[in-house]
């Protein structure tokens, strides 16, 4: 009788040894239990319509007061060791930040605001002198033959300016609802990070091991080790992200001011905060001065583009190596699809925040397929074979 129910089981036992160690059907299994989860969450979507205003409304102060943690608390541990009280080390870096805001509102911003203005002011009469320098260009015989498709760029490129303008008049006028709640939104950032940043300062080495007391006791240590990495991720990106950033303003507002670009400051400071977009920021910041330098004449866009490409060698051998050196280890490549995804997806906030973002999912995926290979033993030979020394 036993052996006749070993015989009736076996077809079957082997039918679901198969079916459950076979890869391409568990991973099958996998995305469909990931497309039923989406769907659920898109057919209970009003549910999380208040989770997502609330995010709204704190996500902006957390988010600033992380950058400004990650920032500061290597101060603060540095004095902590040596003896210094935390709290006494906070309040010293509030009050250097203060000085440096005030600062900045009574010497920058009033430069900035000049050179914006300026900058309006005189934008018809720029798009006049490059009509006449391209059309000074053209004339030559060489280049006459182009004459007429470049007349035909300029002026899309004339009309195109003057929809842009008229469109963002519009929007101006007629967003101003947004623009108030938009305002309100940053008031309640700059009012509420300050407390946030205070305690995250203080008491944020015990939020991680505060929070794995709610999970179980097999999954501390582990989910330990993952919110580590992620932080170390996270932290390392940010800190040398904002420190490359500060560099490339200094230099660029520098080396404007050497060759005597106008709008240098604004300028310099625009370069550093597109600098914190990756491969592309640098780029996007030479744009408006390699304009103002067509403006001005050949010698100072020969100036310009010689200054750049100082920048980018000073920036792309010394600073981004020293400061950066390779902690998220993701391809170049990788990188551009995650601005191109998370900027289509969340806009300018998606472009800044989009490379920690996958840098903090990618460990997470990686200690998830780590902990798939040793219960799934999918990957048994694989194993063997990285340890056969033959």
């Amino acid at each position: 009788m036993q052996e006749e129910k070993k015989q009736q089981q076996r077809p079957l036992s082997w039918f679901w040894k198969w079916f459950l160690n076979n890869q391409a059907v568990t991973s099958l299994l996998v995305i469909l239990l990931v497309l039923l989860i989406v769907l659920l969450f898109t057919k209970v979507s009003y549910l999380l319509e208040p989770v997502g205003q609330f995010l709204a409304i704190v996500g902006l102060p957390i988010v600033l007061a992380g950058i400004l943690y990650y920032l500061m608390n290597p101060v603060v541990d540095y004095f902590e060791k040596r003896g210094i009280n935390r709290i006494y080390t906070i309040i010293a870096l509030f009050i250097l930040v203060v000085g440096l805001i005030v600062w900045g509102m009574v010497v920058i911003i009033p430069q900035i605001q000049d050179q914006i203005v300026s900058f309006t002011t005189n934008l018809p009469s720029y798009l006049d002198t490059m009509n006449t320098k391209m059309d000074e260009i053209l004339s030559s015989p060489w280049l006459a033959q182009f004459k007429d498709q470049a007349e035909q760029v300029t002026n899309r490129l004339t009309s195109s300016l003057g929809e842009i303008i008229q469109s963002v008049s519009k929007v101006t006028v007629q967003g101003v609802g947004n623009f108030v709640g938009a305002v309100a939104t940053i008031l309640v950032a700059v009012i509420t990070m300050p407390f946030i940043l205070f305690y995250l300062l203080k008491d944020g080495k015990q939020l991680a091991p505060y929070f794995v007391k709610f999970m179980p006791t097999k999954m501390r240590k582990p989910t330990l080790k993952v919110l580590k990495e992620m932080n170390d991720q996270v932290s390392s990106y940010i800190r040398g992200q904002l420190t490359v950033a500060f560099a490339v303003a200094v230099m660029f507002i520098i080396g404007f001011w050497v060759i005597g670009l106008d709008y240098a400051v604004t300028l310099g400071i625009a370069a550093g905060f597109l600098n914190l977009i990756p491969y592309l920021g640098s780029f996007l910041a030479m744009v408006p001065a390699i304009f103002l330098g067509l403006v001005a004449g050949p010698v100072m866009l020969v100036k310009v583009l010689v200054l750049f490409v100082i920048e980018q060698t000073i920036e792309g051998r010394f600073i981004s190596p020293l400061v950066l050196g390779s902690q998220l280890s993701i391809h170049p490549v990788t990188i551009l699809l995650v601005l191109l995804t998370s900027g289509k997806l969340f806009g300018i906030v998606g472009v800044m925040l989009g490379i920690p973002v996958y840098a903090a999912a990618k460990v997470i995926i990686t200690h998830i397929f780590e902990w798939y290979k040793d219960v799934s033993n999918l990957y048994e030979e694989e194993h063997a074979e990285e340890q056969d020394p033959g």
